[in-house]
């Protein structure tokens, strides 16, 4: 083999895709001493999402001060790329983990994260990739879009900045003060799920216990989505509950479509089109890809599923390289995928598995190595 792209999905909770990519060049460059090997590792929007687009593609990392999901002072930080293009991911403004025992999504904002957006406008950036993944809040974008200059009126004309709990207040929405260099900017939101922006599949249903919602409050949020909703219906003119992904991140997958103009895009094809796959993919050999689980699930989009669709494209065959394969995936191989491999040699458990995964993916490698060796792929 002359030159390889590497380019796998994090398995949760034992490999970081960086991790996954750094076992996969060893191995290779071992059997192929010379063989050029191209890395990309996967930012699924998510916490590390910057990290991911800066090492693949290099740049630099902003950092500076934001509100956090409590409106309390944080440390911040966007990614910008050579091309210009920033890269925000909402959760280090609005992360889940920041809040710590004060889980509240009634309460938390997302403020911080349009602070972020708005400082890459002014900066300069020419487009803005953000990562919609780990938040701990529900209040749909509105902070951020109050960030970026929108007004929030209640039934008395008075501004103010919703929260997850007060959306049920937004009486009207004011546009027109959006940051001038923020409205001209485009935007593509990175998101994996479905998730419609209210419902017993919306945003606070599914994704509100873990960010603090009992019963009680969930079905509260969830009323107040639905008037927003309404809101946005009325005087945007956009039907959010029709948009796949609006309820993503507590609706702020709804807020970047109604506020901000963003096209919403699967993390997998934001991936490749902001790395420039084809370009970097040219005239490879083949494409080493992979993820925790391959599974029916994987099959609508998933990282594995996106690379080999845009492999196939260009004639390159596709080795995916996964912890676990689930049943019913053969319609897989029609996408582009040439051949799937489990992590998993001693079918154990994943408590078990998880505590041998690096070793697994090195021996794994091996023997996808040694035997395409054998049939004379070699430098």
């Amino acid at each position: 083999m002359k030159k390889v792209v590497l380019i796998p999905d994090s398995f949760k909770g034992t490999m970081s895709s960086a991790e996954i990519i750094s076992i996969m060049k060893e191995r290779i460059e071992a059997y192929n001493p010379g063989c050029q090997t191209v890395s990309i590792p996967v930012a699924d929007g998510g916490e590390g999402s910057v990290d991911a687009f800066l090492t693949a593609l290099g740049g630099e990392k902003v950092r500076m001060k934001t509100k956090g999901p409590w409106n309390e002072e944080v440390d911040s930080f966007y990614g910008m790329l050579p091309d210009g293009t920033a890269v925000i991911e909402m959760a280090a403004s609005a992360g889940l983990p920041q809040v710590g025992d004060r889980k509240d999504p009634s309460r938390t904002t997302t403020y911080g994260v349009g602070e972020l957006i708005l400082a890459a406008a002014r900066s300069g950036a020419k487009r803005l990739v953000i990562g919609l993944g780990g938040s701990a809040t529900n209040d749909a974008g509105c902070g951020a879009a109050a960030a970026c200059g929108v007004r929030f009126l209640d039934k008395d004309g008075r501004s103010f900045v919703p929260v997850g709990g007060t959306l049920g207040d937004i009486a009207s929405i004011d546009l027109s003060g959006m940051d001038g260099k923020v409205k001209d900017m485009p935007i593509t939101a990175m998101c994996d799920i479905d998730n419609p922006f209210y419902g017993s599949t919306g945003a606070a249903a599914i994704f509100g216990p873990q960010k603090g919602a009992d019963e009680a409050m969930v079905a509260d949020l969830d009323g107040k989505m639905k008037h927003l909703a309404s809101v946005i219906e009325e005087q945007i003119g956009i039907d959010l509950q029709e948009i796949p992904g609006s309820g993503a991140a507590g609706g702020m997958g709804g807020g970047m479509k109604a506020f901000f103009g963003a096209r919403m895009q699967m993390g997998i094809d934001a991936v490749l089109e902001t790395t420039g796959f084809e370009k970097l993919a040219a005239d490879a050999d083949v494409v080493f890809t992979g993820e925790g689980k391959i599974d029916t699930q994987s099959l609508r989009g998933k990282v594995v599923i996106g690379v080999a669709r845009k492999a196939k494209k260009m004639g390159i065959p596709v080795i995916a390289v996964v912890g676990d394969i689930g049943d019913d995936i053969e319609a897989a191989y029609g996408e582009g995928v040439t051949g799937i491999f489990s992590t998993n040699r001693v079918a154990v458990p994943y408590k078990e598995a998880r505590l041998r995964t690096k070793s697994d993916m090195k021996l794994t490698m091996d023997n996808i190595l040694r035997f395409m060796k054998s049939m004379g792929v070699k430098a």
